[in-house]
């Protein structure tokens, strides 16, 4: 746990340092790799975070699937439960007390089996592995929906050589730069 602090306080400190062109720039990278993603295709909903503080930017990304037909849900957090929402605007969000832009009370929960998941984070390693805020919300909620297929999404200056992980860490099925894509090995 010591280590993830230390490594979070890290690539926060990076980060504050990062352009915000340069932010922009890259995100349009890895959103262009995440709409090629066959998941997306596929997708009839994408569940997106709202990004926030210098993280990989979701506008395009959430622009683009409503564009395409598709519905979008972002995450609310109320205690230690994250759950997703339909939005059809971002009017419809709201800032929280983290700061973070979420869904306004009373939007339907998406309940939709045929999703992509955009996954945050604050570091990687190529093998997948994920250092988030320390929340565990993501760990929580993709355990019970491990269904659904998963796409992290981080600047190539978010990884790693190793990240620390633990039993309870779930690993997205991709892990998306501006450069590359990380894929979960098909197993025979």
């Amino acid at each position: 746990m010591e280590r993830k602090k230390a490594i979070r306080k890290q690539v926060f400190c990076f980060r504050k340092e990062v352009p915000d062109a340069e932010i922009l720039e890259k995100s349009r990278s890895i959103t262009k790799k995440v709409i090629e993603l066959q998941e997306w295709k596929d997708a009839s909903c994408i569940f997106a975070y709202m990004d926030f503080n210098k993280e990989v930017m979701t506008g395009e990304l959430i622009e683009t699937a409503w564009k395409q037909g598709k519905q979008v849900a972002v995450p609310k957090v109320k205690g230690k439960k994250m759950t997703f929402h339909y939005i059809t605007d971002f009017d419809q969000c709201e800032t929280s007390n983290f700061g973070i832009a979420e869904p306004v009370d009373g939007l339907p929960e998406a309940d939709t089996t045929d999703a992509l998941i955009i996954v945050p984070g604050v570091a990687f390693d190529k093998d997948r592995h994920r250092i988030g805020y320390g929340g565990g919300y993501y760990d929580r909620f993709l355990s019970v929906h491990h269904e659904l297929p998963t796409a992290a999404v981080a600047f190539s200056w978010q990884l790693l050589e190793e990240i620390p992980s633990e039993p309870t860490d779930i690993k997205p099925n991709y892990l998306i730069t501006e450069h590359d894509i990380y894929r979960k090995e098909v197993e025979a």
